[in-house]
């Protein structure tokens, strides 16, 4: 008896010095990913010193944009005090960069009028991607927002040099797609901004799917919902167009957790197959 109450009290010893709180993730930690986190629920969660926000089942949600790099410290603590610290390296990716030179001047540098107008779009669309929505929409389960059959025509990542000026890298997936076909919702979610003439997306949708993940819609020919709207996976919310700064009809399609932009061909396997 004296044996057995020493090895029970040894056992639960081991167990209390245990990581209970240490969280499976789905998800390769790469540039540009979107990862699914599960911990305990009632725990909370750092990345790198921000709050993340967990779910009642534990879930969670991290990102890494294009040019993250070294290593991200995760830190949970358990509903009980109990801590855990995972340091995740950050694998690198290799990114298509093109040079062009000799380009007139007013072809790299938009005139201040415009100038004004582009970063007042972008302050609006940068606060919309800030909320950080309670609701779990985000591990509901994802769709493409086109038939999988659709040619990819731009990838994220991509950047130009043009004489000598970095441009900004592509931040979505572009899909070379006829006009008037339709786009749907890849996530159930709520129209956060929908927009019938941004200077360099044209009619542009975006969706809050919850827990700081925004998905958006660019280059439409019509949009087809209303800001504050509830949608559902694959509902159509527009269809494809050549809107804004557009050389044909496609759609770009984005997706990103707060700031970081993500890459779509990456993330949406995770979201699509949420491990559930």
């Amino acid at each position: 008896m004296r044996l057995r109450t020493l090895v029970l009290a040894f056992a639960a010893l081991a167990a209390s010095a245990l990581p209970a709180c240490a969280a499976e993730l789905t998800g390769a930690v790469q540039q540009g990913a979107l990862v699914l986190g599960r911990t305990q629920p009632g725990a909370t969660v750092t990345l790198d010193g921000r709050p993340v926000r967990v779910d009642e089942q534990g879930r969670f949600v991290i990102g890494f944009n294009r040019d993250a790099a070294g290593e991200a410290t995760l830190v949970e603590i358990g509903p009980g005090g109990d801590q855990a610290e995972t340091r995740l390296t950050i694998a690198p990716r290799q990114w298509d960069i093109q040079r062009i030179d000799g380009l007139p001047d007013k072809q790299v540098t938009p005139d201040p009028k415009l100038l004004e107008r582009i970063r007042a779009e972008n302050a609006r669309v940068a606060a919309v991607r800030e909320t950080d929505r309670p609701d779990p929409d985000v591990f509901a389960g994802f769709a493409l927002p086109v038939p999988a059959e659709t040619r990819v025509s731009g990838v994220f990542g991509s950047q130009r040099i043009l004489n000598g000026q970095p441009r900004s890298p592509h931040s979505g997936t572009d899909w070379a797609a006829p006009e008037g076909t339709a786009v749907g919702a890849v996530g159930p979610g709520v129209v956060s901004l929908a927009e019938d003439d941004l200077f360099y997306t044209g009619k542009t949708v975006m969706i809050d799917h919850g827990h700081g993940v925004q998905s958006v819609y660019a280059h439409l020919s019509r949009i087809d919902v209303g800001t504050g709207a509830r949608v559902a996976t694959g509902q159509t919310i527009g269809a494809v167009g050549a809107t804004g700064r557009a050389t044909g009809p496609h759609l770009h399609f984005g997706i990103s957790w707060f700031g970081e932009r993500l890459d779509p061909q990456t993330a949406l396997p995770v979201l699509i197959r949420p491990g559930e």
